[in-house]
């Protein structure tokens, strides 16, 4: 803030002394009503006072109270007084219009090389013969070779003599009158204090330098500026503590001197204020008890007083108590200045001009840079002999001249004041070079950009809610042997700041790091291996700060608007209800608006969002565009009418489709998944979800559908799945051309802290290992995180890869709404309670930079809350349900298919030939073509083994139009070599997929080797047949008992989807199972587990026993109406096993029967039933062809174990009207198995005892050795035909 730059003016206001014995005539009659505790303001009060008398209430109240309280208050004395000499002097009246507006110019000014103004003109001097006024002219053209040119006012060559001047020229006298002569008396009095005065040059590039780096955060932050003499009235604060013999004053009483003490610091500052009549004049109001403030609120105050002088408000309070004062005539240029002393006062401090050594002023800025020199400032201290010695005022300035270097962490201390998040400048001596150690001072500038553009993040202000000066050592200047003496010296930078900028000046380049890499958004990003993405965001970062358009700051303040009124309206309506609110995060919802923004922009087809509960309602609402009339319902307790009672989902967990409308007026399909509790759990399903509607789409690599994941800090850091997901992204067989992830960090989890949730740095850390770019952002700057969403979404389009942005934030309330989170986290919500929304924080900085007006942003507010209100009304008082109930989004219906499964031979014939007929020149494995020529010749002629039966199926489909996408551990030559999807040339490791050569209108076949994953390979395949129910997609494992490792996503999607969201998914489940003595971990899919969650038909289990049922199965599943999981038991020996294998007629004919009963059996001998499901089932054909009295024997396969097949058992045992005993034989032990749940749901309706044959009740599912597997095989099949 500038200070007055008239040293005149300011000399009086600091000389002027109350004078009660003046007796000059043009002193009024109130002159000795005007005590001395206004200083340099009396001419003010005396002003004040002439319109009191004329008019009381043109002045302010406490003006009023002051002047009934010191004169005889009657107002209506013009103020006539009768000279000794018996001439009456009046003053003017008052005048009765109202005051104009008192224009304020402080002393000390802002910028260094603002514009100086010219000071008024003194009191006029009418010279009798007046010279014309100078008329401004071009610059005059050359006169070379050009002819002459004839003009109207020749000027003659020789200069003429000057006029002489009447020596009887007699001066103008002019009567001081009012200020002027108040001023003139107070200078004479001024004189009866005897003064001395210190003076001290300082060095001001440290000064200079951290301004610049103050002013440059908060043009990005709040707004305002610091100048000059803030941080020196600051400085001279500071000092004053230390030195409080500086803080006195002298004073006379009862006719002996005293040293009179303040209580406080009370700082003047001599401010310079235009009168209404033209004529300009010094108030010198103070800062009082400056000494308890930090430098933000010195600061303030400082603003506060100059705003109200500005405002023409200032009180009588503001005037009194001055104990010391600044004035600053530098502002015009003035090196030094010895300015008056005022009574009461013990010292006056000037600060003069800060310009370079007069020896300097004419080197060039790289001489002066190269040479280190820096501009000084003179400080002055004019002090009161009396009461101050002259140690004590030089020891004063050198403890203001140590502050104003850094000494004492000045600079850290207002850098801490105003939350600057970085250390300031050091104060350094400079390091003297010779020529050779240039070079090296060079390479640490690389170094140094470099450290940035690694470590940058280290230093970024990204936590909204703790305060603390960032810093890393190699970030620090003085790590690479520079100081502050470099900052004004150029460096070769390369490509460095831009193209055309060879050299920068350590300053510009210091400035450009910080901008890209320390404001608000830390980035990293070097981790990644490709030179041309670090290009491109470097490229992207590492240019100056440019403000965002106005359209989009209202846009960001709309959806700030929107998010926070929206949660504020659910807190109140619907007290006590969780909702997981997005409070302290709502800046996601802007995040989130502009990367569909630039989705709609970029004419992708859709984006499809994944998220957890938290915020998860704003979403729906703000950007889906779910209606509010059906989300109230829902907190009303209301559910969708299409589901049963008592069955449905929480509110915060269903889906929703919608289409987002940008700012341009493009639009885009938006679309939220439906997701359980478990974090994180629909990361991969969201992946399948908008892969299956890509590959629909058929667009390559255009990418048209954005998957957005919303993942939490803890959530992200501690659910393996993430890390799944994350290796998924540039898998061929799941890539969707990268997915933005945002993750809302709260900076808690449920109530643990990160310290306690994770040990790496970040939360994000675990995304480096796909080297994806990773934007720290701090929440409470909208405007840093909506570039930081375009640069993602840029990002994604430019190198189809996973993005990631950190939004750092906060949780106002706990992990619910009925939680307490001071229980466990008390400073941090000690923080928060403190804390304004990001919407009041944003809009107070629009407003603090005049970006917007304080009504626009209130109309924008009033509107949405309108808004909602309305809706609110109408569910209020609705009488009936809404027709449309949203629980998911849109997914397309499946298609029905014919209703046979059975195929003709010429469909055998070609999928036949397709494996005998490899590609010219493709170079089959030598062990591998005999296969695939057996496996074509056991098409048509038999046997048909289970992988040829499945590859059947797979074809016969496929040229049905049906895609099949198979993807799972070692799937496409299968686990047990027994596939051949994809055949891989021997010679150059080409791949060759026989059925993707069917026919030329065949539907596509997607098969893939995953990655050795379950939970998030299985959540993927589920999200695809969700969104693609015409495919037959199927995960397959290793071994079946591989798939506990994705049992959250069989709990909550596969299973129970259907019953929760009415989500329909078709995946297909091959789990090899069975028991041959390979141990524990390999034999078990664990039946039991699947039958336990078997309910309302939603989903089938099957145990197929032969490749025609396979064959059977997959087709039914395909092309049936249902649209529901299937999980088969796949074998592992039966693979190859003769008894097991099928011929084509099988294939041609019949269909897939859940229970296949013995049709060999002659129903009047059998005496015993053996009931079994898959494998087993061979074990006890070879068992009883061996013995004597197999003809008592009847074995009955179960191939659907659910939907349980009961009636067809029960015609079963009804088929042997000689029937003694029922057995089921498994392989599993007793409490495994399917025995459970037949036991509990199947037996009890039959009318037999069933008797079960199983291996002993265990813990484990097998034993460990295959020699003790051999007895109990045994001993099963003996009690199987006892």
């Amino acid at each position: 803030m500038d200070l007055s730059n008239r040293q005149a003016r300011m000399e009086e206001a600091n000389n002027a002394v109350p004078d009660s014995t003046s007796s000059s005539p043009s002193t009024t009659a109130t002159a000795t009503t005007v005590p001395e505790e206004f200083g340099a303001n009396e001419w003010l009060v005396e002003e004040m006072y002439d319109r009191f008398q004329a008019d009381p209430a043109s002045v302010d109240q406490t003006w009023v109270e002051y002047f009934r309280s010191h004169g005889n208050g009657n107002g209506n004395d013009n103020g006539a007084t009768s000279g000794a000499n018996g001439a009456t002097t009046s003053t003017a009246p008052a005048d009765p219009k109202p005051a104009v507006k008192a224009e304020v110019k402080t002393e000390v000014k802002t910028e260094a090389k603002a514009e100086v103004k010219a000071p008024a003109a003194p009191a006029v001097h009418v010279d009798p013969t007046p010279t014309p006024a100078p008329v401004a002219k071009p610059r005059p053209e050359s006169k070379a070779a050009e002819p002459a040119k004839g003009t109207s006012n020749p000027v003659p060559k020789e200069q003429p003599p000057a006029e002489r001047s009447d020596a009887r020229d007699a001066p103008t006298f002019t009567v001081l009158r009012g200020a002027p002569a108040r001023t003139a008396a107070n200078m004479d009095a001024s004189l009866a204090v005897p003064t001395a005065t210190s003076v001290r040059s300082v060095p001001v590039k440290l000064l200079w330098d951290n301004r610049i780096v103050i002013n440059s955060h908060l043009a990005r932050a709040r707004g305002g500026k610091v100048s000059f003499t803030h941080l020196i009235g600051y400085a001279l604060v500071k000092a004053l503590r230390s030195f409080p013999e500086m803080n006195v004053g002298f004073e006379y009483v009862d006719g002996k001197p005293n040293l009179v003490q303040p209580a406080h610091i009370n700082l003047g500052l001599a401010i310079d204020l235009q009168k209404p009549d033209g004529t300009r004049q010094l108030v010198v109001p103070s800062i009082k008890a400056a000494e308890r403030m930090d430098f933000a609120a010195f600061w303030t105050a400082y603003e506060d007083v100059v705003r109200k002088a500005r405002d023409n408000k200032l009180t009588v309070e503001d005037f009194q108590g001055t104990t010391i004062s600044l004035t600053n005539p530098g502002g015009i240029g003035t090196s030094h200045s010895v300015p008056r002393l005022m009574q009461g006062q013990g010292a006056i401090i000037g600060v003069g001009a800060m310009e370079l050594p007069p020896e300097w002023q004419g080197a060039s800025a790289e001489v002066i840079a190269r040479n280190a020199i820096s501009k000084v400032m003179t400080l002055t201290s004019t002090y009161d002999h009396r009461v101050i010695q002259g140690a004590q005022s030089g020891e004063f300035l050198k403890r203001v001249h140590q502050l104003l270097l850094g000494e004492e962490g000045f600079y850290d201390e207002i850098f801490r004041a105003l939350r600057v998040p970085y250390q300031p400048i050091r104060w350094a001596q400079d390091i003297s070079l010779t020529h050779d150690d240039e070079i090296g001072k060079q390479a640490r500038i690389v170094e140094l950009i470099h450290a940035f553009r690694v470590r940058g993040h280290m230093m970024a202000d990204t936590d909204p809610l703790e305060y603390r000066q960032r810093s890393h050592p190699d970030l620090e200047v003085e790590s690479h042997g520079l100081t502050l003496w470099d900052l004004d010296r150029e460096f070769a930078t390369g490509s460095f700041g831009g193209e055309g900028r060879r050299f920068m000046k350590l300053r510009d380049i210091l400035k450009i790091l910080r901008d890209s890499y320390c404001r608000t958004t830390g980035i990293e990003y070097m981790h990644i291996m490709d030179p041309e993405q670090r290009r491109w965001i470097q490229e992207r970062v590492e240019q100056p700060h440019t403000k965002p358009p106005r359209e989009e700051q209202l846009r960001i303040l709309l959806k700030l608007n929107q998010a926070e009124a929206f949660e504020t309206f659910l807190q109140t309506k619907f007290v006590g209800q969780k909702r997981f609110s997005l409070e302290g995060g709502e800046t996601t919802i802007p995040v989130i608006d502009e990367i569909c923004e630039a989705a709609a922009e970029s004419g992708l087809d859709e984006v499809a969002m994944g998220m957890a509960h938290r915020g998860r309602l704003n979403v729906l609402a703000n950007i889906v565009g779910k209606k509010y009339s059906q989300i109230f319902r829902e907190f009303e307790g209301n559910i969708d009418p299409r589901t049963v009672q008592g069955s449905g989902d929480v509110k915060y967990h269903l889906g929703a489709e919608g289409e987002f409308e940008a700012g341009s007026g493009d639009t885009i399909k938006v679309s939220v998944a439906a997701n359980p509790s478990h974090l994180e759990a629909v990361d991969p399903v969201l992946e399948g979800i908008a892969r299956a509607k890509q590959d629909v789409l058929d667009r390559g690599a255009a990418y048209p559908v954005l998957p957005l994941l919303v993942h939490g800090d803890a959530a992200f850091a501690g659910q393996g799945v993430v890390a799944e997901t994350l290796n998924l992204s540039q898998l061929r067989g799941y890539r969707t051309g990268g997915t933005i992830h945002v993750v809302v960090n709260n900076q808690v989890g449920f109530t643990t802290s990160p310290g306690s949730s994770r040990s790496s740095l970040y939360c994000t850390d675990v995304a480096r290992m796909v080297q994806a770019p990773i934007f720290h952002v701090n929440g409470d700057d909208p405007e840093a995180c909506i570039r930081v969403a375009r640069l993602a979404f840029e990002y994604r389009q430019a190198f189809n890869k996973d993005v990631v942005i950190d939004l750092v934030c906060y949780r106002r309330r706990g992990h619910n709404e009925g939680d307490d989170p001071s229980y466990t986290q008390p400073l941090m919500y000690d923080l928060i309670e403190q804390k304004r929304s990001v919407r009041k924080l944003y809009t107070e900085s629009l407003i603090g930079r005049g970006d917007i007006t304080i009504e626009e942003a209130e109309q924008v507010l009033r509107d949405y809350q309108q808004q909602l209100e309305r809706v609110f009304t109408e569910v209020r008082e609705a009488t009936s349900q809404p027709s449309d109930w949203t629980t998911v989004p849109d997914y397309p219906d499946k298609p029905q298919g014919e209703a046979a499964t059975a195929v003709v031979p010429e469909v055998l014939k070609r999928i036949a030939d397709a494996y005998v007929t490899p590609p010219e020149g493709f170079t089959v494995h030598p062990k591998v073509m005999p296969q695939l020529q057996r496996r074509a010749a056991a098409i048509t002629d038999g046997p048909i083994d289970w992988g040829t039966g499945e590859i059947l199926a797979f074809g016969a489909l496929l040229m049905d139009g049906r895609p099949v996408r198979l993807a799972g551990q070692d799937s496409r030559r299968g686990t047990f070599v027994s596939r051949f999807a994809t055949i891989i040339d021997r010679i150059n490791a080409d791949e060759w997929t026989p059925l993707s050569n069917l026919t030329d209108d065949q539907a596509k076949f997607y098969v893939y080797d995953s990655l050795l994953s379950e939970y998030a390979a299985l959540g993927f395949e589920y999200g695809y047949s969700v969104a693609r129910p015409e495919a037959l997609t199927i995960w397959e494992a290793q071994f079946g008992d591989f798939v506990n490792g994705a049992q959250t996503v069989i709990d909550e999607f596969i299973t129970s989807g259907k019953t929760k969201w009415r989500q329909e998914s078709g995946v297909v489940l091959l789990l090899p199972h069975g028991y041959e003595g390979q141990g524990p971990d390999h034999s078990s899919a664990r039946i039991e587990r699947w039958l336990t969650m078997t309910a309302d038909d939603a989903f089938v289990v099957a145990q197929p026993s032969t490749p025609a049922s396979y064959f059977h199965l997959l087709r039914r599943h395909s092309l049936g109406q249902e649209h529901r999981p299937l999980i088969v038991f796949t074998p592992k020996s039966m693979l190859k096993r003769k008894e097991a294998a099928s011929q084509p007629s099988d294939f041609v004919s019949g269909g897939f029967r859940p229970f296949i009963s013995d049709a060999t059996a002659d129903a009047q001998q059998i005496d015993t039933l053996l009931l079994c499901s898959g494998r087993v089932t061979w074990d006890l054909m070879v068992e009883r062809a061996k013995r004597e009295d197999s003809e008592r024997f009847a074995i009955g396969r179960v191939e659907q174990l659910y939907p349980r097949p009961v009636d067809d058992i029960l015609h079963e045992i009804a088929r042997y009207p000689h029937l003694k005993a029922v057995r089921w034989v498994q392989d599993e032990p007793l409490n495994m198995g399917p025995w459970p749940n037949y036991a509990l749901n199947v037996w009890p309706q039959v009318d037999a005892t069933v008797e079960p044959v199983t291996r002993a009740e265990s813990s484990s599912p097998s034993v460990g050795t295959a020699k003790r597997h051999a007895e109990e095989q045994k001993d099963l099949m003996a009690r199987a035909f006892a």
